[in-house]
């Protein structure tokens, strides 16, 4: 009790349905960060609690709305499943193999001092320029 998960998750799907509509963000950063979630979940804590861990309102909260933040995430491509990827890979090992319940936050906050790294790693294509030789 106490968590941000505390949330109505149709609400928080609602809400990523519309930004999507809007073009206001990109599925990218949460279809990385659930589908790792998910797949995780499913390795290490096994079928039967994957409906809860994929519809806590702390995980859509986070990979629709905090994730995707201009400022602090990628801008290209590559760089944003990267991001979300280890969203999710962060989000599972911190509550599962560290002493933090909540690993959304702590995940993203992590995986935001990447995006430097990540954008010189995958760098966007830039149109009309001549390719080296």
């Amino acid at each position: 009790a106490g968590s941000m998960g505390e949330t109505c998750a149709i609400a928080l799907l609602l809400g990523g349905i519309y930004l999507l509509a809007r073009r206001v963000i990109s599925l990218r950063i949460p279809l990385a960060y659930l589908g790792t979630v998910a797949v995780l979940t499913l390795l290490i804590q096994g079928p039967d609690l994957l409906l809860e861990q994929m519809l806590s309102g702390g995980l859509l909260l986070g990979a629709i709305f905090m994730a995707t933040d201009y400022v602090s995430s990628p801008c290209t491509p590559l760089a944003q499943v990267v991001f979300g990827i280890g969203c999710g890979i962060l989000t599972c090992v911190i509550p599962n193999f560290g002493g933090y319940a909540e690993g959304v936050c702590f995940a993203i906050l992590l995986m935001n001092l990447t995006t430097p790294l990540l954008e010189r790693a995958f760098p966007p294509r830039v149109y009309g320029e001549a390719k080296g030789k």
